[in-house]
């Protein structure tokens, strides 16, 4: 496309670029990397990368917080977005604007067609798009989420200065495999030799170890080398990072709700002690991580939303993520009835989901998704019948209506949670915003 024919709008960016590749997802960094080299292969001065299976994003937005109050200039790119494509690309944790995104997309597309035409899949564009942003912006650091695995993911393209992998479970095994130790192989390719490579679960595959091994990188292990301790009303958090001993103490609960969010946060401040351990130039005051930890905001993550009945989003679409919701669920206090509105896609384990959150719930208001990966009603019905629920759902032909039919029948006393997808989660929050 030449410059004269080139998108004008944001609104017309998206469409465009969801229309150059005949796939979705493709594995590999060879097509990416060649546009990338390209543009002059953009980047910021300093960058955390952090993957997994789940965590990864609050994780994300726990650094950006505190390295924002600590007064740095910080780019954060994430994915997926709920509402506004915007949201992928933070600065200064502010979303870049229509302009600033479309002339990153333009810049994207001169290179792409600058010799031999390269076909880009809308998460490569919207990755090469956010590296060109944050090299314009000038920032002080850049921190990148992992869209998928690690190995051939388009964030790859960067060497991390500090690499975080928040936990390993069974997820997209289409595409990194069916058990956690190729899973784990995978996504600990966003570790580098001699850089610090967090791994912030209790337990990790051995082919995570193994590979970092193998690539010289320094290994930092939650539990081994750092750690939290819960006490009332506050937490500490400790470790011996690079061979350097440090402490946080009187910590307040991170805004996140969830217990969860502790091991989330103790890996963020593990991240920020290796950079400032390694002479990065980046120290953080204590009365920075105390505002950063109580001043997060990450959306659709055990989203409370204000009023009653008491509504909670939350985007858990996976085993993992579902096992981590039935606690925090457990922990938020007695309500007379939880009225789930539910969907999935296709491609997941509904049927897991299901059978391990079904005894938090009393009544399932249940719909489809849209698109090829969308999972009918129909479907979620036979599956909702197979783990005995049968009599204990509403069937409904959008997300807006699934809600508004719970929220009829929910009482003052009542909880609805919304979960299932990102697409559920997005749904819902037009509809209540």
């Amino acid at each position: 496309m030449t410059g004269a024919n080139l998108p004008t709008t944001l609104e017309a960016w998206l469409d465009y670029i969801g229309r150059q590749h005949t796939a979705a997802i493709v594995m590999g960094l060879q097509r990416v990397r060649e546009v990338w080299q390209r543009m002059g292969s953009p980047q910021a001065p300093r960058n955390i990368i952090v993957g997994g299976t789940n965590g990864k994003g609050s994780t994300c937005a726990l650094l950006e917080s505190i390295l924002d109050i600590a007064g740095y200039r910080i780019g954060f790119y994430s994915s997926p977005h709920l509402l506004r494509y915007n949201e992928r690309v933070r600065i200064a944790r502010a979303e870049a604007n229509d302009a600033k995104l479309v002339a990153s997309f333009a810049a994207v597309e001169t290179a792409r067609c600058d010799g031999e035409v390269i076909p880009l899949t809308y998460f490569e564009y919207a990755t090469l798009s956010a590296l060109w942003c944050f090299a314009e912006a000038k920032l002080d650091m850049a921190i990148l989420e992992v869209g998928m695995g690690g190995r051939l993911d388009a964030v790859n393209l960067i060497d991390a200065d500090v690499a975080i992998l928040t936990s390993v479970d069974l997820d997209h095994q289409q595409f990194l495999g069916d058990t956690r130790e190729k899973i784990g192989w995978e996504k600990a390719h966003i570790y580098r030799s001699g850089k610090p490579a967090i791994y912030a679960d209790a337990d990790m595959p051995p082919s995570v170890g193994d590979y970092v091994a193998s690539i010289g990188a320094d290994l930092i292990r939650f539990g081994r080398d750092y750690q939290y301790l819960k006490l009332d009303g506050q937490w500490q958090w400790q470790g011996k990072i690079l061979g350097e001993a440090t402490r946080r103490g009187s910590l307040p609960y991170p805004a996140l709700r969830g217990t969860y969010q502790l091991r989330n946060a103790s890996a963020a401040l593990a991240a920020l002690a290796a950079i400032s351990t390694a002479g990065s130039g980046f120290p953080i005051s204590q009365n920075h991580v105390k505002r950063g930890l109580l001043e997060v905001k990450w959306p659709g993550r055990m989203q409370v939303l204000p009023g009653r009945p008491t509504v909670v989003l939350d985007v858990a679409h996976n085993p993992h993520a579902t096992r981590a919701l039935h606690d925090a669920l457990g922990m938020m206090g007695f309500y007379e009835n939880t009225y789930a509105v539910f969907s999935m896609l296709r491609d997941k384990d509904i049927r897991q989901v299901v059978d391990i959150i079904k005894d938090r719930i009393d009544r399932w208001y249940i719909a489809g998704l849209a698109g090829e990966r969308g999972t009918s009603v129909e479907e979620l019905a036979a599956i909702l019948d197979a783990a005995g629920l049968a009599g204990r759902y509403d069937r409904y032909s959008s997300i807006e209506g699934a809600y508004r039919a719970a929220r009829d029948r929910a009482t003052q006393n009542d909880r609805i949670l919304g979960f299932g997808s990102f697409y559920t989660v997005a749904d819902l929050l037009r509809v209540v915003k």
